[in-house]
Order: C-alpha cells, then structure tokens, then sequence
C-alpha cells in the first residue's frame, strides 16, 4: 500500500499567499519552506500565482504621497513608528519571495526553489521579531497606516524572472543594505539593545538574500551570454521607477556579489 502522494510547491506556495491574517501567513510560509525541505512537496507548478497576494484587514494601505511624516525616532511614536515600517516591509518580503519560487521556479533550477524558500522562512522570522518588538512597546502591526508601493514591483516584473531579480533582491533589498547600519546607530544611540540586535540579524540575513538575488541572476545571464552588470542596467531602467541614491553600503553590497559595476553607473548623485 503506496502512501500519499506529496503535494505541488506551486499549490502550496499559492495557498501561503492567499493567507490574508499575518500571523497565519508568517506560519504558512514557514510551513511551506519545512515542507520542501523534509521532501514532502513535489517539484512541480501546475497552479498559477495570484497577481497581488492577500493582505491582512490593517493596516491600511496608502500611496507613498499620502504616507504621514514618521516623525522624530527618539519619540514613543516616532520609535513605533520605525518598528511599524520595518514589520511591513517584512511582511511584504514574505509574499515576494514565495511568489519568486511559485511563479519562475518552473524555469529555474531546484537551487533556486531551496534558497528562496530559505528566503521566506528568514523574512516569517524577521516579520516575528518586528512583531514582539511592537508589542513591547505597546503597539500592534496594523495599528499604523503602511505604504501600498511595496508590491509594485513585483507587479511589473511578474513575466521575468531576470528582471524580477534585478529588481527585487538586487535594488529593493540592497537598499536595505544601506539604510540598515544607520538604524541601528540611532537604535543603539536610544539604548535599545534588543532593538539592535534584532536590525543587526536582518543585516546579516539580507546580506545572503542579496547575495542569493545576485547569484542566480548572474547564472541565469550567463547561461544567455549577457554580460550581468550592463544586462542589470537595462533591466532596471526598464522595470525599476524609482533612483538609486547614495549612500551606498559599498562593503556589504560587494559581500553581496553586487559590485558598483552593477549600480555605480545608475547612481543619482545629490
């Protein structure tokens, strides 16, 4: 008598995604990613990904323009304010990575299904960490208002998958690189060292989600006889409606594999 056959990754993956509740989504995604690793998902897409993943009732999303002004982050609010931004954009990083692997895992190798869905557990776990931090200040993630812009994105990269990684881990992401370690000095300058050390793991975390981005995108050009700084380049002006402003994280990028071959020609100085 033959066991169960496994479920799909892609129907698991979409599954996740369409878990609205945070706290629901944080355990889908970790589920899906143990699951692939203890073998008990096929490699197989035979669903496709929803266009926008759902979302919990709050918070409520507003456009970039209509985002209030965070405020001074040595205040109560201003300091829940930072750790509300930071827990949304974490929550997003969880969709993003499992629609990496459920949309373009069919065209990519198996590697590719492994470390972003490592990805994906990494960002449940940042999004849990951003989420007791706002609890011990007595504050929630939805009780603010959170930018709407975050999946745009991966809207407009959804039919390539090299563009998609150009822009996501190796422009949204590397932008985390940069503006991390100034956080963390004003953090640890407010004498919140648990603050500190949990910006100080997701600094060490996104260095490998970057470096990840980076690699399989070199591979895949590679494959194709691009060259990946210039084939980067031309992916970015065309998908990436935002500017790449210095400062630049040089050191951390370059542990990346993102070199300033890459951005150095894109840079919009100030």
């Amino acid at each position: 008598m033959t066991g169960e056959a496994p479920g799909t990754l892609a129907r698991a993956i979409r599954d996740a995604l369409l878990t609205g509740p945070a706290r629901a989504k944080v355990f889908a995604a970790r589920q899906v990613a143990r699951d692939w690793r203890l073998g008990r998902l096929a490699h197989e897409f035979d669903v496709t990904m929803p266009d926008v993943p759902a979302r919990p009732a709050r918070p409520e999303l507003l456009p970039p323009a209509k985002m209030p002004k965070r405020g001074k982050g040595g205040t109560m609010k201003g300091r829940i304010a930072l750790w509300h931004s930071l827990a949304h954009i974490e929550f997003v990083a969880i969709d993003l990575a499992l629609d990496m692997v459920g949309r373009f895992g069919s065209q990519m190798p198996r590697a590719f299904a492994d470390d972003f869905l490592s990805v994906a557990a990494d960002e449940a776990m940042h999004f849990a960490l951003l989420e007791r931090k706002l609890a011990a200040l007595g504050a929630r993630y939805g009780s603010l208002p959170a930018h709407a812009g975050l999946w745009e994105s991966a809207y407009e990269t959804r039919h390539d998958v090299a563009a998609r990684l150009a822009v996501v881990p190796m422009v949204l992401e590397a932008r985390g690189l940069d503006v991390t370690p100034g956080m963390l000095d004003r953090v640890r300058a407010q004498g919140d060292e648990t603050g500190a050390r949990i910006l100080s793991r997701i600094l060490d975390d996104e260095i490998r989600h970057v470096a990840l981005g980076t690699k399989h995108f070199v591979a895949w050009c590679e494959s194709r006889g691009f060259a990946p700084p210039e084939h980067w380049q031309v992916l970015v002006n065309q998908h990436f409606r935002g500017a790449l402003k210095p400062p630049f994280n040089d050191s951390a990028r370059y542990a990346a594999g993102l070199s300033r071959d890459y951005y150095g020609a894109l840079a919009v100085l100030t």
